[in-house]
């Protein structure tokens, strides 16, 4: 199963970053990725066994459910929908604290695509596509965490 992973400094506190990333009121502020989420099921907050429905700007989207809520360590989650393209799918999201006021936020992500004849290509694919949004991702959570106003509003 492939991994990709994609890692940022931030000059904020590691709850300040993970308490951000986890907001969902604010997640389009800085998540380019994303185009619509919620919580399913009437959860109202992020924890392990909530699920959440994702769509993506390229228009996909997949249910998740938390399988890691350590705050203000790490979250994870794996799909739990179908997915035309995935067999599976699991993302992880880690917060160093460097120091006080700087934190190291690393994204991970693992997939398995659905056809094992195609998976030589697929995968290259997949990964190239993947880490670009990584890369944009951290960087909007850098800027959102490095940005008074944004983290004035973290609920």
């Amino acid at each position: 199963m492939p991994t990709i992973e994609v890692s940022i400094e931030i000059e904020a506190p590691d709850a300040v970053v993970f308490d951000l990333s986890q907001d969902y009121r604010l997640r389009r502020d800085w998540d380019p990725f994303v185009r619509a989420l919620r919580f399913e099921d009437g959860a109202l907050a992020a924890a392990v066994g909530v699920r959440t429905w994702v769509r993506a700007k390229n228009g996909l989207s997949m249910t998740v459910e938390y399988v890691t809520f350590d705050r203000p360590r790490r979250i994870a989650v794996r799909m739990t929908s179908r997915s035309l393209l995935l067999e599976r799918f699991a993302g992880s999201w880690a917060f160093e604290q460097m120091t006080p006021a700087r934190t190291r936020a690393t994204f991970r992500y693992g997939f398995e695509t659905r056809w094992p004849a195609l998976r030589p290509v697929l995968d290259r694919l997949i990964i190239r596509r993947l880490t670009a949004d990584m890369r944009d991702r951290v960087a909007g959570l850098k800027r959102g965490a490095e940005d008074p106003a944004l983290v004035a509003r973290i609920a």
